[in-house]
């Protein structure tokens, strides 16, 4: 027999002893095993040698105090007993100590978390991969959405059953056209302001005031003015079609719906839709004016440009090619728009999380398209010559 002991002659303290025979080694503990001793007993424990005994016992009768650090002691021990190869026949304590010994043994048993390196060459291609793979599984449920939008448009107009609620319709463009007048006002002659000033600011180094007027009549009517009415529009009412729909999927109200017969396409997409197309083109013309109208304010109170001399003006610098040109877009912004906004309501999950995370991602889609598709318009009538 071989004895191995931990030299500790304060009893108090955690002392251990090891006893090897020939088909047995057996580990005796006894003191305190508190966490006041484990900077001590850890090392000398990781250094046991069990020698090649097939059987291992831990008789811990003579531990007199024993707190989760030291417990934990003893259970990693007889694991690594076990991992050796040897079978723990034995494994005894005061029987005040069984409940620790069994929540550390039984319940904390999961491996240790490896947490994996993000800056590497290779976790890098693994996120661009999702997120192209992502990026093309979202275009590819938007472009089979706009499918069935045109499906359903066609049938409520060439085969009307029904389909097209008239009421419906009537509250969207109220709620996105009428209710937003204030909102794009506000903005739209403010920005009018802005453009009128740095404008001038800039053309009065070469005695040419006067151009501000054309500078706003082009930028505002062909660009600006549609471009930010459908920004404002996708952050006020592509958000709200988002979460409105998202809300009645976490309520299961769409389920209610399908569930009764009818179609949640002609009920919730097509009216909201249908009315953002209607109203949007209203909206930017009033968006147009009231940009006018501040520039003009700018001017009067800046160059000295009266009222009737900047409608002079402004009237030599536009054609109505220049209105059109803007005007023509907006339709096909609030289609973006509305489908988005839709699309993205429908893919909620039933959880409140989702409705926020796919409200943000409706935006951010609705703003991004819009201003793809006004440079391509701008490309398109460059190559046209409009």
């Amino acid at each position: 027999m071989t004895i191995t002991d931990s030299a500790a002659a304060d009893d108090t303290r955690a002392w251990f002893r090891i006893e090897k025979r020939a088909r047995l080694v057996r580990l005796l503990a006894g003191g305190e095993w508190c966490v006041r001793d484990v900077s001590r007993i850890d090392p000398q424990l990781r250094a046991l040698d069990l020698g090649d005994a097939a059987e291992a016992a831990i008789d811990g009768m003579a531990i007199t105090r024993l707190d989760a650090a030291g417990a934990w002691l003893l259970v990693r021990t007889k694991r690594e007993m076990e991992e050796a190869g040897k079978r723990v026949s034995q494994f005894t304590l005061p029987d005040v100590y069984a409940p620790l010994i069994h929540t550390i043994e039984q319940e904390h048993t999961a491996p240790p978390v490896a947490i994996a390196e993000r800056h590497t060459f290779q976790a890098f291609l693994e996120r661009t991969g999702r997120g192209t793979v992502g990026t093309l599984r979202q275009g590819y449920g938007m472009l089979g959405y706009l499918g069935r939008f045109t499906i359903e448009l066609g049938e409520a107009i060439y085969a009307p059953r029904g389909n097209l609620r008239v009421a419906a319709l009537m509250h969207q463009i109220e709620e996105i056209g009428i209710n937003a007048l204030p909102i794009v006002g506000l903005l739209a002659f403010l920005i009018g302001i802005v453009m009128a000033y740095q404008g001038a600011d800039q053309l009065k180094r070469f005695g040419a005031e006067i151009f501000t007027i054309n500078l706003l009549g082009v930028g505002i009517l062909r660009e600006l003015g549609g471009l930010v009415t459908a920004i404002i529009i996708a952050g006020r009412s592509g958000s709200a079609f988002t979460a409105q729909i998202g809300t009645m999927k976490v309520n299961e109200e769409i389920d209610a719906l399908q569930t009764i017969g009818l179609n949640t396409f002609d009920v919730l997409v097509l009216p909201r839709v249908l009315g953002l197309a209607i109203a949007l083109p209203f909206l930017t013309f009033y968006a147009d004016v009231m940009a006018m109208i501040g520039g003009a304010v700018m001017c009067y109170f800046d160059l000295g440009i009266t009222t009737p001399a900047f409608m002079r003006q402004l009237h030599e610098a536009i054609s109505v090619n220049t209105f059109l040109v803007g005007i023509i877009k907006a339709p096909v912004f609030a289609i973006i728009i509305g489908l988005v906004g839709c699309f993205e309501g429908l893919q909620v999950e039933r959880n409140a999380a989702s409705v926020g995370k796919l409200t943000t991602r409706s935006v951010v889609e609705s703003v991004f398209l819009v201003i793809v598709i006004d440079a391509g318009f701008s490309i398109l009538f460059s190559i046209l010559g409009i």
